[in-house]
């Protein structure tokens, strides 16, 4: 019965090693932990019939390359990861562009061709973003208790904390600065209305306009590696999120010394 499979095209273990490691740091980088790095990797390598082991790291990817039908043809690779920028889409793509490759469906080059559309895929808007942010983190204000102008704050001191982190970013500066500056401009406008006294409940202005900033998605992979063994890679990205969350705390001290707030 005709199944639509194609038999695979011979490809250089080079070759393989590279295409894998270009997938493996583009999904590192876009917010997988290193499990779906693996299954997503391990799926597109055996097509072609090699094996794969991959040591994922916070900043890169060490990889091993062979051919099941001669193992003296043998490649080991390491590349680094891009900057990290959680981005869910790019997820789903390449699931799909790997699941498409298992299948047969699609061959190495025009593979190849589909994994750098997805790549040169634009981010979100940092508009959005902000919005977005701002939105989110005046919910969560009115959720602890706070009323509408406690939330309007909330929006705007962590839109504009966001704002300010992605043009420093932009300028090419530490990534824990941006942090630091993010979270004290953040609190600085939301610890003001702590001291105006504004609203309901001003202190949960400032308990929640900073939130955004938690990262999230390191401490939910590095959790996730952990369970799955890939304890290097959950060393890295705890101590990761443990270094923001303390320039969280530095960003938001100083604005709290600056403001002279003596209640939080």
């Amino acid at each position: 019965m005709e199944t639509g499979f194609k038999p695979a095209e011979t490809i250089s273990a080079s070759r393989m090693a590279e295409f894998i490691l270009d997938v493996g740091v583009f999904l590192m980088s876009s917010g997988a932990h290193s499990g779906r790095v693996w299954r997503n990797c391990e799926r597109m390598a055996a097509r072609w019939d090699y094996h794969i082991n991959i040591s994922p790291t916070f900043t890169g990817i060490l990889i091993s390359v062979w051919d099941k039908n001669n193992p003296d043809n043998v490649v080991t690779r390491y590349k680094a990861s891009p900057p990290s920028s959680v981005h869910l889409e790019v997820l789903t793509r390449i699931s799909h562009l790997s699941w498409k490759i298992a299948y047969g469906e699609i061959s190495f080059t025009d593979a190849t061709t589909e994994l750098n559309e997805i790549r040169k895929k634009p981010h979100y808007n940092h508009w959005v973003i902000a919005a977005a942010i701002g939105l989110a983190c005046g919910l969560l204000c009115i959720v602890a208790g706070g009323d509408a102008t406690n939330a309007g704050v909330a929006f705007a001191a962590a839109s504009a904390g966001y704002i300010s982190r992605f043009q420093i970013l932009r300028k090419g500066f530490n990534n824990f600065l941006s942090l630091i500056i993010a979270a004290f401009i953040t609190s600085l406008i939301a610890g003001a209305d702590t001291v105006l006294g504004l609203g309901r409940a001003p202190e949960m202005t400032l308990a929640t306009a900073v939130l955004y900033l938690v990262p999230g998605v390191p401490l939910v992979n590095s959790v996730i590696d952990l369970l799955e063994g890939y304890f290097p890679a959950s060393l890295s990205r705890s101590l990761f999120a443990a270094s923001v969350l303390l320039c969280i705390a530095v960003g938001m001290t100083l604005s709290i010394l600056l403001l002279g707030i003596s209640n939080f």
